[in-house]
């Protein structure tokens, strides 16, 4: 009578200690600050220069806002709380509170606008919607260079920017 075979022996790891091995070095991994993070928050460099050119981008939408306004105090109605929005965004990063609108009769030369404001309505509608999209798809961008309650933030603004390019557009159909 022959003898069974003897039990054939992996030569090297074992199935499982090699899943367990990779799930805990996926979880060690996870869990380590990588070398942007030091602080859980991106860098402070990093953090202060994306809140400093937030609030910088917010405060130069603000003026374009104002000058429209001054151009075509039609408007006023439905882009004054757009502009409010938009003062709240450049506060809530650290900018100036610029929450009082400018006069419809106010001239533009004290607001400095960053381009000239185009003579037609549903042209200058036009050319807001596309400064919000912009910056909506900038903030959006920046998201990879920072987290926390910084990233929040610039998650909520960059969504209400593309709600505002919509109104904007669809107001004007």
């Amino acid at each position: 009578m022959p003898y069974p075979p003897p039990p054939r022996t992996p030569s090297g790891p074992r199935r499982r200690s090699l899943l367990a091995s990779a799930a805990g070095a996926a979880l060690l991994v996870g869990c380590s600050a990588g070398p942007d993070s030091a602080d859980g928050g991106g860098t402070p460099s990093v953090t202060a220069r994306v809140r400093a050119r937030a609030a910088r981008d917010s405060a130069g939408l603000l003026e374009r806002y104002d000058a429209v306004l001054a151009t075509h105090p039609a408007l006023a109605g439905r882009l004054r709380p757009l502009r409010a929005t938009v003062a709240a965004h450049a506060e809530a990063f650290g900018g100036a509170a610029a929450t009082k609108s400018p006069s419809p009769t106010a001239s533009t030369a004290s607001s400095a606008p960053p381009s000239a404001v185009p003579a037609a309505e549903k042209d200058a509608l036009a050319e807001l919607a596309a400064a919000e999209r912009t910056l909506a798809d900038r903030r959006a961008k920046a998201l990879l260079d920072v987290e926390g309650e910084l990233a929040r933030l610039m998650a909520s603004v960059a969504a209400a920017g593309a709600a505002h390019a919509y109104l904007l557009t669809e107001g004007a159909k």
